[in-house]
């Protein structure tokens, strides 16, 4: 009679196995989830922001031990950081070896963040004008020709005007590269007028075919 019922038994304890499994992954409770293997997810601890009365300040996130500065954050070069010379002046040039491989880094970095507004050529015409008619700065204008590179870095770190900061997007060494493509624009514009001209003046000087 056991060996009998142990067969029942088991389908019983094999469909309520199976029942009770549909059920926890398909039917709603109003009790929280049986958490089988709770692991790290309920540790003890803080998140940031946020406040603690273990702390005599009452803040969870704590300052750094005075004296001691975080790994990356030891910015010796204060040209290359800040676009600024020991004398708090603008650097006249990039404080990096300028080659192929930072154009085009500036490139794309320059397409990312710079051409939605300034376009791909750096005339300032980019969705801001054509949608709102709101203006852009264009980089072939007098006065950011004359701008020292650093000027520009500062620009891109600081914003001016309707234009963000960039301080945390862009990385300095980003920033240097898309200084030096804005550089290389602004040096194709002016080879492209300085050849227009010297045509033009070619022209002009040639004498005219007479019969």
């Amino acid at each position: 009679m056991i060996a009998r019922s142990r067969p029942v038994l088991g389908a019983l304890v094999l469909s309520s196995l199976v029942a009770v499994s549909g059920c926890a992954r398909g039917c709603t409770s109003s009790r929280p989830p049986i958490h089988i293997n709770p692991s790290m997810d309920d540790q003890p601890k803080v998140l940031s922001q946020t406040a603690s009365t273990f702390f005599y300040d009452g803040a969870s996130m704590r300052q750094p031990v005075p004296g001691t500065v975080a790994i990356g954050e030891l910015k010796e070069d204060v040209a290359f950081f800040t676009g600024k010379g020991a004398d708090g002046q603008f650097v006249a040039t990039i404080p990096e070896p300028v080659d192929e491989a930072r154009l085009e880094r500036g490139r794309q970095r320059y397409v990312i963040y710079c051409q939605p507004c300034h376009d791909a050529r750096g005339d300032g015409r980019g969705i801001l004008f054509q949608r709102a008619n709101v203006p852009t700065a264009t980089f072939h204008q007098d006065k950011i020709l004359k701008y020292p590179d650093g000027q520009i870095f500062d620009v891109i770190t600081n914003g001016v005007g309707l234009m963000p900061a960039y301080r945390w997007p862009i990385p300095p060494a980003d920033r240097w590269a898309i200084v030096a493509y804005v550089r290389e624009l602004q040096r194709e514009r002016l080879a492209r007028a300085a050849a227009a001209s010297t045509s033009a003046q070619a022209s002009a000087d040639k004498p005219a075919n007479t019969k």
